[in-house]
């Protein structure tokens, strides 16, 4: 926001005048502190006429984001109102192969007034554990949590996820939370990974809190049976199972957008959901990868050759730039 030479001079004077500090006068006035000090400084030195806008410096940055690429991720910031700039600039540059920072896609967003607050409070994740997880099905967490469906009462979501790659393994809808529903959701890990069918050194260990459900008889003998270890979370610390909350915040904030009023309704978008999850919705602790990109193994490839589109990006940007220097027509 600009600001004329007087508007200026108020707002050096309110800071004088207040009894906060600088620092949360100016938090609350939403200026930059070195911003304000340049003014203070202008003012100082040249009066008010110092503070007029000085003239703009014509624009010679190498690296500036051709109005092509520029008028395209507006377009497909408009067609996917849901991403993020983090998550449309790795879009943009895996779909066209042309490299942009998150900064810029912000930046363009923000100049058109597409930045909007969140509607939400998004729970971190804890992305450190006591033994952190080196390679994936090392550990599984599994939690419950629950939905209400018109007419049907309450249902309970029980759902594997895979510690390292953050993959969802196996999912069920249930009527109950027990150690029996727990026990065939793990059933449908087992079955779906095919760790039944090949010999591994080590069966994944579990982690979950202390319900009742996982902390029963039928649950320590079901995994005594498949040769599974069990961790449990510190009471009244569910940071500890951190990956599978926020999976559970990231879903809950898209499905219960809708009412329910059958079961399958539920199954449907759930199911909807976790594909998304799995497949397309990329995950900043990730590196911006997908939960299916790490479990698949498929992951430093992606990388690497997000590296060498951005290599080549910021080549083609700088000879376009020398050459529009020279009085080139860039092609």
């Amino acid at each position: 926001m600009r600001y004329s030479a007087s508007e200026k001079v108020e707002i050096i004077q309110s800071v004088e005048r207040s009894d906060l500090s600088v620092r949360k006068t100016l938090a609350h006035l939403d200026i930059h502190r070195s911003t304000f000090y340049n003014w203070l400084q202008r003012y100082r030195d040249e009066g008010v006429d110092g503070l007029n806008d000085m003239k703009p410096v014509t624009d010679s940055a190498w690296n500036k984001i051709p109005a092509v690429h520029r008028t395209a991720i507006i377009e497909l910031a408009l067609a996917e109102p849901q991403l993020s700039p983090r998550e449309l600039a790795v879009t943009y540059t895996d779909d066209k192969s042309y490299f942009v920072s998150e900064s810029s896609v912000y930046r363009m967003l923000k100049a058109l007034d597409l930045i909007t607050s969140p509607a939400y409070i998004l729970m971190q994740a804890s992305d450190k554990f006591q033994q952190p997880t080196l390679r994936v099905n090392e550990m599984w967490q599994t939690d419950f949590t629950y939905f209400k469906i018109i007419g049907w009462g309450w249902y309970y979501l029980s759902t594997v996820l895979d510690d390292y790659s953050r993959f969802i393994v196996a999912w069920r809808l249930c009527t109950s939370m027990s150690a029996l529903d727990v026990s065939n959701t793990l059933d449908d890990a087992r079955a779906f990974t095919g760790i039944d069918q090949v010999k591994v050194k080590h069966q994944p260990r579990l982690l979950s809190d202390n319900g009742p459900c996982y902390i029963a008889g039928e649950l320590s003998d079901y995994l005594a049976g498949h040769g599974m270890t069990h961790t449990r979370g510190r009471p009244y610390h569910p940071q500890t199972q951190g990956k599978i909350e926020r999976w559970h915040r990231s879903m809950k904030n898209q499905i219960l957008l809708e009412n329910y009023y059958l079961p399958g309704e539920l199954r449907a978008a759930l199911q909807k959901f976790v594909d998304y999850y799995n497949h397309e919705r990329y995950h900043e602790s990730l590196k911006n990868l997908t939960p299916a990109d790490v479990f698949y193994g498929r992951g430093q490839e992606i990388l690497d050759q997000r590296e060498k589109i951005k290599l080549a990006t910021l080549a083609m940007r700088r000879k376009m730039h020398y050459d529009n220097q020279a009085g080139h027509t860039p092609r």
